[in-house]
């Protein structure tokens, strides 16, 4: 699979050779994320002399986005804006690349083979499907999202949708003051590369060329949208069904063996409520525009929870843990049953514990099919998801892999 990748700036990865098989000229890239069991990657390609290769057949469904420059696809050149999807297993036409041309390449459920062909008339494989998609994507109009959320205020060109599986890419912008206060997941998964803008979020700050991949079921959110707004080139590997959380907390701990004071044992814990103790990084104008979310929500008659930023309140972990303190009592524990335990008679004082009601049976916040199917290797990997389908949880993942110049640990990036 690939790791979850939150947050990145471009500028902190190395650049590589790019690997753009049966090509004439040279480009470099930048490899953004990579998917070593199946070939899939997402590049940022730069083109250091005109480059160009003829027809052709791609091993993998593949995508070529032009950041700045001009790409010249069967005779059409298209500048800033140009698209195009060519799948698996089906012939396209030649390709050039204008010298200093910047482009995001991606290529899903294979890797850079690339076969060449006589001519568009040659054989697709057995079993492929879709045609080449060409877009000049600066000559369309934004659309407003049908659910862009608790506000109004964001906007997507679809580039591609596949069919069958529901994968597809688009931009997608949201306006300044564009504001979610919950966090969502999804069934599958989501990366973006951001080509214009700046929001914030729970995990960094999304500026130009910082890209995240997020596994299916990550929470993410809190989003405000800074001056100017903000512009993404998204994909997903599904339908992006959003499953909202609020009030959010974890709280994890154990017991130190050899690294407590002076290599002795201790018992530690930290909740997402500690990180977040002390100056909060959310500006009074985040906070606002939170706060405005909330109650957008609340005017069109929503049942919805206020925003508390973490480390302000009382700690939710700690709510959590005394609600079920008191299930377990009323569930038949023993907390006081008449007499002390400051003996030892060489018996055992084990008690059956009760069950806390955490509200869910856990069975029911997986995927029906999460430990059997051909993904079961694969926690992060999306699945199809239908209405009526059970509805995952979340699963944690609270220190992706991260930038040395983005990114950020604290209470509000679990």
């Amino acid at each position: 699979m690939r790791p979850h990748v939150e947050l990145i700036q471009e500028d902190d990865y190395v650049w590589h050779g790019a690997e753009l098989v049966k090509g004439e000229g040279r480009a470099s890239e930048r490899r953004l994320s990579v998917d070593e069991e199946d070939g899939s990657s997402s590049l940022r390609i730069d083109f250091h002399t005109d480059w160009g290769r003829g027809p052709g057949i791609h091993h993998a469904n593949t995508e070529y986005y032009v950041l700045d420059g001009s790409m010249t696809y069967g005779g059409r050149e298209i500048g800033k804006g140009a698209y195009v999807y060519a799948p698996k297993g089906v012939p396209t036409d030649a390709i050039t690349f204008a010298e200093g041309s910047r482009i995001l390449h991606y290529r899903e459920y294979g890797d850079a083979g690339f076969d060449s062909v006589d001519s568009l008339a040659h054989p697709r494989w057995e079993n492929a499907r879709e045609d080449v998609i060409v877009i000049d994507s600066d000559a369309m109009t934004f659309d407003a999202v049908p659910n862009p959320g608790p506000m109004p205020g964001l906007f997507i060109k679809y580039l591609h949708v596949d069919p069958v599986t529901g994968f597809y890419t688009r931009l997608v912008h949201a306006q300044e003051g564009w504001a979610d206060h919950r966090l969502a997941h999804h069934p599958c998964y989501e990366e973006a590369y951001t080509t214009q803008g700046h929001m914030e979020y729970n995990f960094g700050t999304l500026d130009l060329g910082t890209y995240f991949f997020r596994p299916a079921r990550v929470k993410h959110g809190h989003f405000t949208t800074m001056e100017g707004g903000a512009t993404w080139l998204l994909r997903s590997d599904g339908e992006l069904v959003n499953w909202y959380t609020q009030r959010e907390w974890l709280r994890w701990g154990g017991e130190a063996v050899n690294y407590g004071p002076g290599g002795s044992r201790m018992r530690w814990s930290q909740s997402s409520h500690d990180l977040g103790s002390g100056p909060t990084w959310r500006s009074e104008k985040d906070l606002a525009d939170l706060a405005a979310s909330t109650r957008f929500q609340q005017d069109q008659g929503i049942d919805d929870a206020d925003y508390v930023q973490h480390g302000q309140g009382v700690d939710p972990s700690l709510v959590a843990i005394a609600k079920a303190i008191d299930i377990a009592q009323l569930q038949g524990g023993h907390s006081d049953h008449g007499h002390s335990h400051d003996h030892d008679h060489g018996h055992d004082h084990s008690h059956d514990v009760p069950s806390a009601d955490w509200g869910a049976d856990p069975a029911t916040l997986e995927h029906a099919d999460e430990r059997t199917d051909g993904n079961a290797h694969n926690w992060g990997q999306g699945r199809m998801w239908k209405a009526g389908d059970p509805v995952p949880a979340p699963i944690i993942s609270s220190i992706p892999v991260r930038s040395r110049s983005r990114g950020r640990w604290d209470g509000d990036g679990m």
